[in-house]
């Protein structure tokens, strides 16, 4: 019997918490372990409770959920995922929450069934990310990117250990797309993209599609139409 996925929520809001984990909690195969009433709390819950999920806001008073989300995926050894609460999809610390570790973001306003899947999504190791915010990112990069096109960084020697195809495969992670659409755009099986993918992140030490899609635009390995 697979074990099932241990979520923890951060929120200031007690009824958030406690709503969100009467909606968790009745589904099938997740478990709310905790709940944390800010940044520093929610960062010593993941210690001691060990969750597969973190449902973080953003804003709380103390530690926000920006550092408080760098310091839980920046620790030794960590595993918990973090997925982004947020009350706008256009919220504009959504973008430094995800180059701060998070896995994707999740309106507040998701529905049960959105909320479920969300979980299970970025406990799998995928990102979760809305077009408005997939487009968001790739406006924010273009503006990043034209104001440091000579700034270089480590990162950007090892995207040469890809090989073509998991370049183009990059850059298709970038642009949004999921496995199942760059499988149809490179006419290959999807598990084909699913192997891929894996190899990316290995080569180039990154946790998931969302820390990839940021590594591409960052280095400039891919830049958006226009720039």
């Amino acid at each position: 019997m697979t074990a099932p996925i241990r979520v923890l929520i951060a929120d200031d809001q007690m009824m958030v918490r406690q709503g969100f984990t009467v909606l968790l909690d009745a589904e099938p195969g997740i478990e709310v372990v905790g709940q944390a009433v800010d940044g520093l709390d929610a960062v010593a819950k993941v210690a001691e409770l060990a969750p597969d999920v973190v449902l973080m806001d953003i804003r709380m008073p103390g530690l926000g959920g920006i550092e408080a989300t760098h310091r839980i995926t920046a620790a030794p050894g960590a595993t918990a995922r973090v997925l982004v609460l947020t009350t706008f999809d256009l919220d504009e610390y959504v973008y430094e929450a995800l180059r701060a570790g998070a896995s994707g973001f999740l309106l507040k306003d998701a529905s049960a069934e959105e909320l479920a899947q969300a979980v299970r999504v970025v406990a799998d190791g995928q990102a979760l990310l809305a077009p408005t915010i997939t487009k968001r990112l790739i406006a924010e990069f273009a503006r990043v990117t034209r104001s440091a096109r000579t700034a270089r960084t480590p990162r950007q020697g090892r995207a040469g250990d890809l090989t073509e195809r998991e370049t183009e495969v990059l850059s298709l992670i970038a642009q949004g797309l999921s496995n199942a659409e760059i499988a149809e755009r490179l006419v290959v099986a999807e598990q084909t993209v699913k192997t891929h993918v894996g190899r990316i992140l290995v080569k180039l030490g990154l946790r998931d599609r969302t820390q990839a899609a940021v590594f591409a635009y960052e280095t400039g390995l891919v830049r958006p139409a226009g720039y």
